[in-house]
């Protein structure tokens, strides 16, 4: 199941969740990286600040994830998909999809897809 949050909504979940996210992005070696970060949401874009090896990541393989995890126990994550800007140690995501996941009672899981029309 999904549950849709509409982009004009995602900085106020997400401002719910967590004070950071995780940026996860893709090595050359295709591995997930996940590194903390801080966001910062305007003009329907995530930014946030990055290392050198998120960053050269996310300028070779631009479909880029972001997760912040629950704010409480039972709670659910947020999950953003989009594609990725780098300019100099800065990442700008333009999300293509959102959702907001998390298991569901007796297995399985419960997800609430955000709508980003």
């Amino acid at each position: 199941m999904s549950i849709p949050v509409p982009l004009d909504e995602l900085r106020d979940v997400a401002v719910g969740q967590a004070p950071f996210a995780y940026l996860l992005t893709v090595t050359d070696e295709q591995r997930a990286h996940a590194v903390a970060v801080t966001v910062s949401i305007d003009d329907g874009v995530v930014a946030c600040q990055a290392g050198k090896g998120s960053c050269a990541n996310a300028t070779a393989r631009p479909h880029v994830s972001l997760l912040w995890p629950p704010a409480t126990a039972g709670d659910y994550s947020l999950i953003v998909d989009g594609q990725a800007s780098v300019d100099g140690s800065t990442v700008r995501v333009a999300p293509a999809r959102a959702v907001r996941h998390r298991p569901a009672p007796g297995g399985g899981n419960d997800c609430a897809e955000i709508s980003l029309a």
